[in-house]
């Protein structure tokens, strides 16, 4: 053996997706937070043994938020909420990689069970409640990564942060992840952490916007370096309240939005299992709602903010409607545990042809 080690003669596996095929019924036969947890450890398994090859896929960068992405397909917030997969994640063939949510102090999350799969409508609850070791782990487990494509870092607050002192928590993450992300997302709209989505309300929207954009500024100056700011907001406003956004966006010079997150809506599930069981629904159920929602974020920012897609696809094709709807990128998440990791390469090799 060469170099007396055993893995040399390993090769790495060419077809991802028909593993994943082959793995699926085991995975769907666990309970879904230990088969997420298996899926990415073994994922992580493989990289650290070459066993996962590099991705490249061609296609013409897309300049969002003063960033060139590689291609437009990115791994949406909530799958690696610690950064400790980040490796791994790359060989998929993501353009760009998003983690969190992550909070100042280390959290538990909410009680267990509280993620369910609903395979016939293809679709997901969850109610993790920010579960996450913290913001200074996942810098930690940034820097010991060899990851340097975008990374987008996802902050939200601790559940035991009264509303009033919201803003705080923000500020503390953002000073904390400026200068390891290449943009950072505002989540303020989880429906899992109690009175979160009233920071998408008027007053509480400003008040928060412009405490961060004056800090975006300062740290802008201290370190020389400008970190963009994105908002992740809900699926379920109304129109006027997404106005009022809109407005907000203008107004304070968001770099982006993300659109959306999980659902309070359970539309479309009928009395499958599990279909009343709280917390925000993913997947198939959301693809209809979170377009129509880009498509109006489109038509009242007039490209001035760049939208980011992420809701409910499940083929190259809902990610092409995205794109069509005026999404500059999208972002992946509930598909890729229906399809697996093929869906980051047929969607990247659907958009780039086009």
């Amino acid at each position: 053996m060469a170099n007396g080690n055993p893995w040399m003669r390993l090769t790495p596996i060419k077809n991802q997706p028909m593993l994943y095929n082959l793995f699926r019924p085991l995975l769907f036969s666990l309970d879904p937070e230990t088969s997420h947890t298996l899926t990415l450890d073994s994922l992580k398994l493989f990289g650290k043994l070459g066993l996962l090859p590099e991705c490249s896929l061609d296609c013409k960068p897309s300049h969002v938020m003063g960033l060139d992405f590689p291609n437009p397909v990115g791994l949406a917030a909530g799958l690696d909420k610690n950064g400790a997969y980040l490796d791994a994640l790359a060989s998929l063939g993501f353009g760009f990689i998003e983690i969190g949510t992550v909070t100042p102090r280390p959290q538990p999350g909410n009680p267990k069970p509280r993620l369910y799969r609903i395979p016939p409508a293809q679709a997901i609850i969850n109610r993790m409640g920010f579960n996450n070791e913290g913001v200074d782990k996942l810098v930690q487990n940034v820097l010991q990564s060899n990851y340097r494509g975008i990374l987008g870092i996802n902050i939200g607050k601790n559940f035991d942060t009264p509303l009033a002192q919201a803003t705080e928590d923000y500020l503390i993450g953002l000073r904390k992840v400026y200068m390891h992300a290449s943009y950072v997302t505002i989540n303020i709209s989880s429906p899992n952490t109690s009175q979160l989505r009233q920071l998408q309300n008027s007053t509480e929207l400003e008040s928060l916007l412009s405490a961060l954009k004056t800090e975006q500024a300062r740290l802008s100056d201290q370190y020389g370096r400008y970190t963009p700011l994105a908002i992740k907001i809900a699926p379920d406003l109304d129109a006027s309240q997404l106005e009022v956004i809109a407005s907000l966006l203008l107004k304070y010079r968001l770099d982006a939005v993300i659109a959306t997150n999980t659902t309070i809506s359970r539309e479309g599930l009928g009395n499958l299992p599990h279909a009343r069981e709280g917390g925000g629904l993913s997947g198939a159920p959301l693809t209809q709602r979170s377009t129509a929602m880009v498509h109006t974020l489109a038509s009242l920012l007039q490209q001035a903010v760049p939208i980011i897609g992420v809701g409910g696809i499940m083929s190259p094709l809902d990610a092409r409607a995205k794109m069509e709807a005026g999404a500059s990128l999208v972002q992946l998440y509930t598909g890729l545990i229906y399809q697996g990791p093929g869906l980051v390469q047929d969607t990247v090799s659907a958009l780039c042809a086009h």
